[in-house]
Order: structure tokens, then C-alpha cells, then sequence
């Protein structure tokens, strides 16, 4: 699927803005399946901020898998 330059920047700062709390959250009081979850979605924020990043780049810096 093809996405708008526009489109691209608005999901990553919206990502971006989310990755930025999770982190700022105080998990120390969180149980084990809690801690798991939040440490999981900011892997998932992170590769997806990735992703987008590299949908962006121009193609001659673009890097295939």
C-alpha cells in the first residue's frame, strides 16, 4: 500500500508521541505480565518508527531486506 509523504509524517509523530510516554512510565510497581507488554509495545513503537522511517528515505538510501 502506498502512503502520502503527509500520511508518513503524521503516523510518526503520532508513534513517536506514544513511544515517549510508554518510556516516561514508572514500571517498577507494574507486575511481571505488565512489564512484558510495555517493554513489547516499545519495541513495536520503535520498529514501526523504523519502518516509516525507512519508507521515507529517498530510494537510493532506501536498504532492502
Amino acid at each position: 500500500m502506498n502512503y502520502t509523504k503527509e500520511q508518513l509524517d503524521e503516523a510518526h509523530a503520532a508513534l513517536l508521541s506514544t513511544l515517549k510516554k510508554c518510556e516516561k512510565i514508572d514500571a517498577s510497581n507494574f507486575g511481571k505480565s505488565q512489564k512484558t507488554l510495555l517493554e513489547r509495545r516499545i519495541r513495536a513503537l520503535r520498529l514501526a518508527l523504523e519502518l516509516i522511517e525507512r519508507e521515507k528515505a529517498p530510494p537510493s538510501t532506501a536498504i532492502s531486506h
